[in-house]
Parts: structure tokens; sequence; C-alpha cells
């Protein structure tokens, strides 16, 4: 299993679309992101259009 931790500061945008992205490649990757000062959440326009993809 190939396993991948994204870091960045705030965990909060890129890197949690890019964990999301990832991971709908192939399910056999095991994927975590974090962040070295994480936000409290997720920015929803990444989650929007994490929705509009499908993930």
């Amino acid at each position: 299993m190939t396993k991948i931790l994204i870091l960045c500061t705030g965990n909060s945008c890129r890197s949690q679309m890019a964990h999301g992205f990832l991971q709908s490649f192939d399910n056999d990757l095991w994927v975590r992101s974090a962040g070295t000062e994480p936000a409290s959440r997720v920015n929803p326009r990444a989650v929007e259009v994490m929705k509009e993809m499908g993930i």
C-alpha cells in the first residue's frame, strides 16, 4: 500500500482537495492530510467544488 501525507499550513482547501482527488484515483492509497496550524473547518468553496466533481 502506498502511503501519502499532504502537509500544509491550514489544511483547509488545497490539501483537502488533493486528499480527496488522490483517494478517488485509487482506493489502495492511504492518504492523509494535516496542517501545521490547521483551520477549524474546510473551506466551503473547496467542499462545493469536490461535490460538483463527485468527490
